[in-house]
């Protein structure tokens, strides 16, 4: 298994002095039930602060106020309005869904009505309830290779029928290669499983172990798959900025708050543009 250490934000390039906003990419964020609302603001926070062009939320409507309070930079669509959602999703590069959506009906519809409508162009990256609702109802994935799973342990032993004392490298990898999607596994040192081998992330520390934090890194890698290369060079490089910066706030910091690593991204972007 490749570690991961800081040559691979090497990514990070420049912006071009002649761009706009659609150079950098267009995500749509599907998440944030009345209940957990906080969670695609995490992950919203962190895509608009990680560099993505354009990102809309899609959520439940009791979100509104508190998400363009928040953060201005976002557009919002009530994820009951099936026609902003179609007219939205028909023109996202990176589609996100999970954060804060929760496992009842409406959640696994809008699960089904993504996978049903996804084309080959798009990304999809599927996170928290999303991952539980993949393993309860086993739905096909339309292009697995484009697919990024981001569970932390139960989530994959609820996805991959492994227990957690057997998600062993070589198990985990057995699995990806039948799933065929992009797999993160999150834990003290994140994993990372592709068709093109295995990756650890040392990175990381005890202080960033609390609520959101896999909200934000789900931000992180939509926003940076839409902006740079859609591939493994890409996706490592969000995991590692995720802890890097995690690691610098923990120097003065008891515990890292998911939303300050959001904070920090674009200063830190900035130290390692190439």
């Amino acid at each position: 298994m490749q570690q991961l250490t800081e040559n691979c934000l090497e990514i990070i390039k420049k912006r071009p002095d002649h761009s706009h906003k659609g150079t950098f990419g267009k995500t749509l964020l599907i998440g944030g039930n009345a209940q957990y609302g906080g969670a695609i603001m995490m992950s919203a926070e962190a895509c608009v602060n990680a560099g993505a062009g354009l990102t809309t939320v899609a959520c439940d409507p009791v979100n509104k106020t508190a998400l363009h309070a928040r953060l201005p930079e976002v557009m919002i669509i009530d994820w009951q309005d099936e026609k902003a959602l179609k007219s939205v999703f028909s023109e996202a590069d990176l589609l996100l869904i999970g954060p804060g959506l929760g496992t009842d009906k409406h959640g696994s519809n809008l699960l089904e009505w993504v996978l049903q409508h996804q084309k080959e162009s798009q990304w999809l990256i599927i996170d928290g309830s999303a991952i539980t609702l993949m393993a309860n109802n086993r739905y096909k994935l339309p292009f697995p290779k484009q697919t990024i799973f981001t569970p932390h342990e139960m989530e994959w032993q609820r996805l991959s029928g492994l227990a957690i004392k057997d998600q062993k490298e070589t198990f985990n990898q057995k699995v990806q290669e039948v799933m065929q999607a992009i797999i993160v596994l999150k834990s003290s040192q994140t994993e990372i499983y592709t068709n093109e081998g295995s990756f650890r992330n040392i990175s990381g520390n005890p202080g960033m172990a609390t609520g959101g934090m896999g909200d934000t890194l789900a931000g992180i890698i939509t926003a940076f798959m839409a902006q740079f290369d859609k591939n493994i060079a890409t996706l490592n490089a969000a995991v590692y900025l995720h802890s890097f910066i995690g690691n610098e706030l923990a120097k003065e910091n008891y515990i890292v708050r998911p939303t300050k690593i959001s904070e920090r991204l674009p200063y830190w972007m900035k130290h390692f543009e190439k």
